[in-house]
């Protein structure tokens, strides 16, 4: 299936300048193009759109730090989602019942030093919305929505 991911038609790096009109388009976990909302939709005529309001989308963080107290490992794993985070270190993922939540959910499991979050075809498409006070809207890990705020 595929997806176009836009938020107020405003696509972001963290290392660059908003593009106005900017779109992602998903097939299964990989991203498939980026550019224009409009070249986009022509693209990929067939595909569901998710249009985040209020905010702007940008590739997803990485948790760089111990996963957050919670009752259960999923619990945990997705206090990491709510943060616009799709890959945790490693070395915070110290159970198997962590582990477990982490794959369920398609969190990456970084070995070492993460890589910095970028938006590129091919990648797999871990994307973030965040509002215009930096809290996350939406989180997609591997093309699949993951957690939503209502």
């Amino acid at each position: 299936m595929e997806t176009i991911h836009t938020a107020d038609r405003v696509f972001v790096t963290w290392d660059a300048e908003p593009v106005e009109n900017g779109a992602v388009a998903v097939v299964a976990d990989r991203i498939a193009a980026v550019g224009a909302y409009e070249d986009l939709r022509e693209r990929f005529p067939g595909a569901r759109v998710r249009t985040w309001p209020g905010g702007a989308l940008g590739p997803a963080r990485i948790h760089e730090a111990p996963l957050p107290d919670a009752p259960s490992p999923r619990e945990r794993v997705h206090a990491v989602l709510k943060t616009g985070a799709a890959a945790v270190l490693e070395r915070y993922v110290d159970s198997p019942g962590l582990r477990a939540a982490a794959d369920r959910n398609d969190v990456a499991v970084l070995p070492g030093t993460p890589p910095t979050p970028t938006i590129v075809q091919t990648a797999r498409a871990d994307l973030a919305v965040f509002d215009e006070a930096g809290e996350c809207i939406a989180t997609v890990c591997a093309g699949r929505l993951v957690h939503r705020r209502r």
